[in-house]
């Protein structure tokens, strides 16, 4: 494939696929929502958002295009800022006793993995709620092959779920997050309206744009397609599959407009050109991620929220302790990729290149500083946390946050480097603080 990283190895797949949605990018292209939810057969609407659109602009825009064309709709509203177990439960009654004909899910990532989620369990009732989950988590329950239509309108720039066939839930019981990830679940269309950045607080889109970067990062460092152990039977193969040529295309772009505007959007919610570069780069990291998957980042990410405690972030309407999954991310991030980078240094290089890091005088072997220090350089441009320690953790909650993270057995496994729990406690100790 033009790149030594994807050389075919002894066992090792020589297949990929990808899947995308069709995506309408471009300011007020909410108007059209009516229009697209009739073109996919649409009649009778399941509307998916939160308490805190409900009352917005953009909701009332989605709101009259459906009108306008003249389709019925419910509303729900019952959403979680981050999307948890109970809210699909909730979903999921709403999806079985509407008698809907399509979806229509308007917000954050947490909106859209509840709508995703909610017409699975609302359609398909699983005897226990994890059935569907991979094991060892879940039974790994095989999921229909079809679900409703869903048109996805993202109004954050970051998690790029509009984009991707992945469903995050937190599982209460558990006080940790796991993944659905079938194809079943991506959506058929996506309305990308960038003006619906224009009001988010800098801290959302701090936090939402180190999702963004994080997301394009560990795509383009992930393990390559042909490590991963051939599957001759195409519905055996993962959707998580590692590190691809087409993905490459995606995470690589994101990484420019990560490097070029994250400082920008955050700094100065004047910044149109800005906003709206991070808006489209948050769906270009969705689609290399959601064909590729993450690794250590995300991995390590669900043992900070898991373990929380004496923390609140600006710009988020939440009263309990809350750490947003952009800063749960990015801060293990420097730490994460000064290890991986031993692995694959010349990928570690160049998505270093694409991000903008200060290269000059640097080498091969340099990639993995260099990556961290020009994290660093960001988080603290734009005034995010500092390290674990800025979210409440010190060395003393190490091996708990360890053992949290290692139950992401399919994340951990995509990363370049081999990682054990004791890597990962290394990993943790050194993101203490930068």
């Amino acid at each position: 494939m033009g790149c030594q990283y994807f050389d075919p190895c002894d066992h090792g797949a020589d297949t990929f696929t990808i899947a995308i949605p069709k995506l309408t990018f471009g300011r007020g292209c909410l108007r059209e929502a009516g229009a697209r939810a009739a073109g996919l057969g649409m009649t009778r609407i399941g509307l998916f958002t939160d308490p805190g659109l409900r009352g917005s602009a953009y909701f009332a825009t989605v709101v009259e295009s459906l009108k306008q064309a003249g389709l019925d709709f419910a509303v729900f509203d019952e959403i979680t800022i981050e999307a948890d177990d109970a809210s699909v439960e909730r979903g999921a009654s709403f999806i079985a006793e509407g008698k809907f004909d399509g979806v229509v899910s308007i917000g954050g990532g947490s909106v859209m993995d509840t709508a995703k989620a909610s017409m699975l369990y609302g359609l398909h009732p699983a005897d226990e709620f994890l059935d569907y989950f991979a094991p060892p988590l879940g039974a790994g329950r095989p999921m229909p092959c079809s679900l409703l239509p869903h048109l996805a309108c993202p109004t954050t720039s970051g998690t790029g779920s509009e984009c991707t066939s992945i469903s995050v839930l937190r599982i209460n019981d558990m006080a940790t997050k796991f993944v659905l990830a079938n194809p079943v679940l991506l959506p058929q269309e996506a309305l990308i309206d960038p003006a619906c950045s224009d009001t988010l607080p800098a801290m959302v889109v701090a936090s939402t744009g180190f999702d963004l970067l994080c997301h394009a990062l560990e795509c383009y460092t992930a393990k390559a397609y042909t490590r991963w152990d051939r599957q001759d039977e195409p519905s055996k193969r993962p959707l998580i599959q590692g590190a691809n040529p087409w993905s490459d295309l995606a995470a690589r772009k994101a990484l420019e407009i990560a490097g070029e505007y994250l400082e920008r959007g955050v700094n100065s919610a004047e910044d149109q050109e800005a906003r709206d570069n991070l808006m489209w780069g948050a769906s270009l990291a969705g689609m290399a991620f959601g064909n590729t998957g993450t690794h250590l980042g995300h991995a390590l990410s669900y043992g900070v929220t898991h373990l929380m405690h004496d923390i609140t972030t600006e710009g988020y309407q939440v009263k309990s302790p809350f750490v947003p999954h952009g800063i749960s991310v990015v801060v293990s991030a420097p730490a994460i990729f000064r290890y991986t980078a031993a692995a694959a240094p010349e990928r570690h290089f160049e998505a270093a290149s694409y991000l903008q890091s200060d290269l000059q005088g640097a080498g091969i072997d340099d990639a993995g500083e260099a990556l961290a220090k020009r994290l660093i350089g960001l988080m603290r441009k734009t005034e995010v946390p500092n390290g674990l320690g800025g979210v409440g953790f010190g060395l003393a909650d190490v091996p708990a946050l360890a053992a949290s993270s290692a139950r992401q057995v399919r994340a951990i496994a995509n990363s370049p480097r081999e990682t054990n729990l004791v890597d990962i406690e290394n990993i943790y100790a050194a993101a203490i603080s930068y």
